[in-house]
């Protein structure tokens, strides 16, 4: 009875509002467990039918399996756009999702590396291989502009302004921006691209991508991810962290430095300034610390 509903709604995530294959995903996901949480019930209801009450007793059988507020906050999201979508289409008159609550979540403070942290990273690849010198220019990178992986697994040659030290970068939902790139990274990209990139057999449609496996593809997400992890555990470093640590440190150590948070906001592609303002957090931290370890009367 939903399907017909969710294959628009597939739509609309596409067309109308550009989001990516994985949030799309995320999205069609929490409506199955919507589906699936009705037929459990036994409720025959289509879109228009379902009230605020059924809503609420849906987040309470998804809170009752175990999952996690943050997971219960991002199904109410995925519930409200789908309600969203209805309403424009014409499918219901009235948003049900209007009264629903989500869970108050408390914003984590990501750990972050210092930056001598992040020199003993990159510093622990071997860049006597292929893929270390690939390596050494992804990550040198990520922390040069505050990529998230996602921009770093699919940046082009055709976005590499080096000469004028820029990359072009295509963010969430599309949107383009463009990033000043440090030296030390124009540095190791080209070593990659003009050393090691053009022995390697590139697969069709895959031209452009800077950044390829052995086989010519461009890197998964998680590979990523495992690079990041085992370099850290040879630097020694014992802290949680992944790809998105590379960000968080970028945008940390520029907030550290003085940098406007309308400029970090700029640089990071945060549609919100309120999403930027986590590293004002972390810098308070940083100051508390500062004054703990040097001033006399913290002592």
């Amino acid at each position: 009875m939903w399907e017909p509903y969710k294959k628009g709604f597939k739509a609309y995530l596409q067309l109308e509002r550009s989001l990516s294959d994985n949030s799309i995903s995320a999205y069609l996901a929490d409506m199955d467990k919507f589906t699936a949480y009705l037929q459990t019930e036994g409720l025959q209801k289509n879109p228009a039918d379902i009230a605020l009450k059924d809503l609420q007793g849906f987040i309470k059988w998804v809170a009752e399996l175990g999952m996690t507020q943050a997971s219960q906050a991002r199904i109410i999201s995925g519930i409200r756009a789908f309600y969203k979508y209805s309403i424009l289409e014409d499918i219901v008159k009235a948003d049900p999702t209007t009264l629903l609550e989500a869970p108050k979540l408390k914003r984590t403070l990501p750990d972050v590396l210092s930056f001598d942290e992040i020199e003993g990273v990159i510093s622990s690849i071997d860049v006597s291989t292929p893929e270390g010198s690939r390596n050494k220019a992804i990550l040198e990178t990520m922390y040069s502009c505050g990529l998230r992986v996602s921009e770093t697994v699919n940046l082009k040659l055709s976005q590499l302004y080096l000469d004028v030290g820029f990359v072009r970068v295509i963010g969430k939902g599309n949107k383009e921006r463009l990033v000043p790139i440090g030296s030390s990274a124009i540095k190791y990209i080209l070593i990659y691209k003009n050393n090691i990139r053009v022995h390697t057999p590139v697969q069709s449609g895959e031209e452009d991508i800077l950044f390829l496996n052995r086989r010519g593809k461009r890197l998964t997400r998680v590979m990523i991810f495992l690079i990041i992890k085992d370099l850290a555990k040879k630097a020694g470093i014992n802290k949680n962290i992944s790809p998105h640590t590379f960000r968080h440190s970028f945008a940390t150590h520029l907030v550290e430095g003085g940098a406007d948070l309308r400029a970090v906001q700029e640089m990071l592609g945060h549609e919100s300034i309120t999403t930027t303002e986590i590293y004002t957090h972390l810098d308070r931290e940083f100051l508390r610390k500062t004054l703990q370890q040097f001033h006399p009367a913290f002592q």
